[in-house]
């Protein structure tokens, strides 16, 4: 989260995956204004995880549209804001309210 800031990525968001999911712990979204900013800060961020030890792998930097950074028990995803808006992650992974999983049962 540190690197991110450092960096200027905006709007980020960190989501909790733990009993969601076997992928990984964390899932975090966050965005840079352009494909420029979207391929330094994945670059940075993977320098800095492997620097302290840890693996990263980085999936679509050639576009920098949207790059994911696996870093094992967390994942980053990066995005211009236009990307990031249609597929909309946040909404997917977003933790149903109680009322909210009851209605849905209920339709």
């Amino acid at each position: 989260m540190k690197s991110l800031d450092d960096d200027q990525a905006q709007d980020v968001v960190s989501i909790p995956l733990e009993g969601k999911s076997n992928i990984a712990d964390h899932m975090v979204i966050a965005e840079g204004r352009s494909t420029r900013q979207v391929a330094s800060i994945a670059q940075k961020l993977a320098e800095r995880i492997k620097q302290s030890g840890g693996t990263a792998r980085i999936e679509g930097l050639a576009n920098a549209d949207w790059v994911l950074v696996d870093a094992g028990d967390v994942i980053i995803h990066l995005f211009r804001p236009e990307v990031r808006s249609f597929y909309n992650l946040e909404r997917m992974w977003a933790v149903e309210e109680e009322g909210d999983a009851a209605d849905a049962v209920e339709a």
